[in-house]
């Protein structure tokens, strides 16, 4: 059984900075792919960017420029750094991964509001 631990949401300003983490039990070098999704209220789950486990990364267009995916593998930890938030951010933020089944993580509040 494959387990994926998230944390670092919370509540922000906008232009503020969030470090979201997700720690697998499996290593990240050996899946197919692993990333971040989000759902904001009323809407579909979309995804935010992911990384193959040979480390080709992609973002979705609103990601590009503002966040950024970077892993340690040593400790099966995939992060999503993300800066000058906006409220169309605000989601529950999930963690998945791709080892041929899919596994979702928990998810994680992002909440970005003055």
């Amino acid at each position: 059984q494959v387990q994926l631990v998230e944390s670092g949401g919370g509540l922000v300003q906008p232009g503020g900075s969030l470090r979201l983490s997700c720690t697998t039990s499996k290593s990240i070098f050996s899946v197919y792919e692993m990333g971040w999704y989000r759902q904001a209220p009323g809407k579909q789950r979309e995804l935010v960017a992911k990384t193959t486990g040979l480390g080709t990364i992609s973002y979705e267009n609103f990601a590009k420029g503002r966040f950024t995916l970077s892993r340690d593998d040593a400790k099966n930890t995939l992060f999503l750094q993300m800066n000058d938030l906006k409220p169309e951010d605000t989601a529950i933020y999930y963690c998945n991964l791709n080892v041929g089944a899919i596994y979702w993580g928990q998810g994680t509040q992002v909440t970005v509001s003055s």
